[in-house]
């Protein structure tokens, strides 16, 4: 396999998605099989909806063999090291943090190489980054972190994709610029769920409401 940027960056979220998706189902109880299946939906989910927008198919996951054993790598090792996992529920989502970074990347550099425009590859980014987490809560039966937990989520990731273009805009080189975008968005998760910052939804009343 080549290590283009793509790939490596591919790689990297999808380790951390499946160490995300199979810590959140030890804590659910899940059996083996199970553990493996949450890991692997929460890994590839972002990134096949991608391909199958683009057209890019067969998708990533069934042309590339590393991804598989990423994935069961990932899983395999969480399993493994649980017995020594005190806080487990930051594990989930400090692993589902990084992954969101990197995989944000991954889709932005997806569409550059496609030469689709910057709309485009932002709305890349943010649904290879979010897209697998929605399935794993939609599995494991929690409220959806991207649609109804009010959390600085997608928002993160999309705000990661207008900090590169606009760094882009400005010159500064790739091999700062993605590693930067990484770590902003990281950070913007990161703060914004530490300091308890939430979106605003409404009630059935029309009223607005931050709780």
């Amino acid at each position: 396999m080549e290590l283009s940027l793509f790939n490596v960056l591919d790689l990297l979220g999808t380790l951390a998605f499946a160490v995300s998706g199979a810590s959140l189902a030890i804590k659910k109880q899940f059996d083996l099989f199970g553990v493996f299946v949450l890991a692997f939906v929460t890994a590839i989910g972002g990134g096949t909806v991608r391909d199958v927008l683009i057209g890019n198919t067969p998708v990533e996951w069934m042309d590339n063999g590393f991804l598989i054993v990423t994935i069961a790598g990932g899983a395999g090792l969480t399993l493994l090291f649980n017995p020594y996992i005190n806080k487990l529920g930051y594990i989930v989502y400090l692993f589902d943090a990084i992954g969101l970074g990197l995989f944000t990347m991954a889709g932005i550099q997806k569409g550059i190489n496609m030469e689709l425009n910057i709309f485009i590859c932002i709305s890349l980014g943010t649904i290879s980054a979010t897209f697998g987490g929605l399935l794993r809560d939609i599995i494991t039966g929690d409220k959806p972190m991207l649609l109804t937990r009010k959390e600085i989520y997608a928002i993160a990731s999309a705000l990661g994709g207008v900090s590169f273009f606009s760094l882009k805009y400005f010159g500064l080189p790739a091999e700062i610029n993605v590693p930067l975008t990484i770590v902003i968005v990281f950070l913007i998760r990161h703060v914004t769920y530490k300091a308890g910052i939430r979106l605003p939804s409404v009630d059935e009343n029309g009223k607005w409401s931050r709780k």
